[in-house]
């Protein structure tokens, strides 16, 4: 039975009498509060879920999709991107735990992952199908670190527009000089960027990238589109990712 919510959730739709598929926007949210939360309240163990972290108010769950895609489920109502609370200070900082989090994909595969194929993404309000903050943790698309290599000497540490579209869309980026993001914000740093009245956090997406910068330090490129952008683009950030991880082939 937990298995088969589990499946409804991963597809995100219910076939109801009219026989129209119907997202159900809640799946991730009744996992989480149903079923991994006070599993490890009660008993110590998250299932269904990897981990769940009281404390930092996040689950870790395998995704369905793909071998090796995990999901940052925040444990709390928080919605998602446009959430009002994740540029301060006392916000939990989702990034740093999702980043940590991808030792889970190492286990799953069997392997360890070079640290520059790791990429970790959130959708805007029209690019998601789940009305619970989650941010995706999977394996980058070969194109897009072979574009970002490329455009490297052009990403610096402000918010520029890339000049190579990825995945067809036109993607801003800035780098950080960091090996984790621990004392890193990047909704605070997109929201700082965001013209001035420009309140519209909830169709922005929003990408971390783990990469080796100019100098061969660690870091990280941050990226972000809209919607809007381009015609069809529905801001999901996700298309960065790889579920298949064909980058380990």
């Amino acid at each position: 039975m937990r298995q088969k919510l589990y499946m409804m959730a991963a597809t995100v739709a219910l076939v109801m009498a009219t026989g129209r598929a119907v997202a159900d926007f809640s799946a991730l949210a009744r996992i989480v509060d149903s079923e991994c939360v006070p599993n490890e309240q009660v008993n110590g163990k998250p299932s269904p879920c990897a981990a769940v972290d009281l404390g930092g108010r996040y689950a870790i769950l395998k995704d369905l999709v793909g071998a090796s895609q995990f999901l940052l489920i925040a444990s709390t109502p928080e919605p998602g991107i446009e959430g009002t609370d994740l540029e301060g200070h006392s916000a939990p900082n989702y990034f740093e735990e999702a980043w940590k989090s991808r030792h889970f994909m190492d286990d799953q595969l069997g392997r360890a992952l070079p640290r520059d194929v790791v990429g970790l993404a959130i959708n805007s309000i029209a690019g998601r199908t789940q009305n619970r903050f989650h941010i995706h943790i999977d394996c980058v698309r070969a194109d897009v670190l072979q574009q970002l290599k490329a455009d490297a000497g052009s990403i610096g540490t402000s918010w520029t527009a890339i000049p190579g579209s990825l995945v067809g869309h036109p993607y801003r980026a800035m780098r950080v000089e960091a090996a984790n993001l621990s004392e890193i914000n990047p909704f605070a740093l997109l929201a700082a960027d965001l013209p001035q009245g420009d309140d519209r956090m909830g169709d922005q997406s929003l990408v971390a990238i783990a990469s080796a910068m100019p100098d061969g330090s660690d870091g990280f490129y941050l990226l972000t589109d809209h919607v809007g952008a381009t015609p069809g683009d529905m801001g999901s950030g996700e298309e960065l990712l790889d579920h298949s991880c064909e980058v380990l082939k």
